[in-house]
């Protein structure tokens, strides 16, 4: 069964950090690339890291390089999203999701998990 599962959501104040987990269940999972994005009320989903489940090749926005680092746990068998020095602006659901292409483009990514509810409170 194909499937991501996020975890790791929460409401935390500004300064503050979260590490979000996603479980993948794919074939060939070293074939993929694991993204994460999010998607702010009244605003489009957006790109926000990327890493090839092999590990390698990690590329953030803008908006989150020097703050946020995606990285697989070996023992959990996870790609994570650690989130610090978190503001307000990150509030959003943030969404797992797989390709097989290296690439940050949202259309790109055939597999998506359901999200996970991440607030900053400023």
């Amino acid at each position: 069964q194909v499937q991501l599962v996020e975890s790791g959501g929460g409401l935390v104040q500004a300064g503050g950090s979260l590490r979000l987990s996603c479980a993948a269940s794919l074939p060939n999972r070293s074939s993929y690339t694991m993204g994460w994005f999010r998607q702010a009320p009244g605003k489009e989903r957006e790109f926000v890291a990327r890493m090839r489940w092999t590990g390698g090749l990690q590329y953030y926005a803008d908006s989150v390089r020097g703050r946020f680092t995606i990285a697989r746990d070996y023992a959990k068998n996870t790609v994570d999203l650690q989130m610090n020095s978190l503001k307000p602006e990150d509030t959003a659901v943030y969404y797992c999701a797989a390709t097989t292409v290296i690439t940050t483009t949202l259309t790109s990514y055939n597999i998506w998990g359901q999200g996970t509810q991440v607030t900053v409170s400023s």
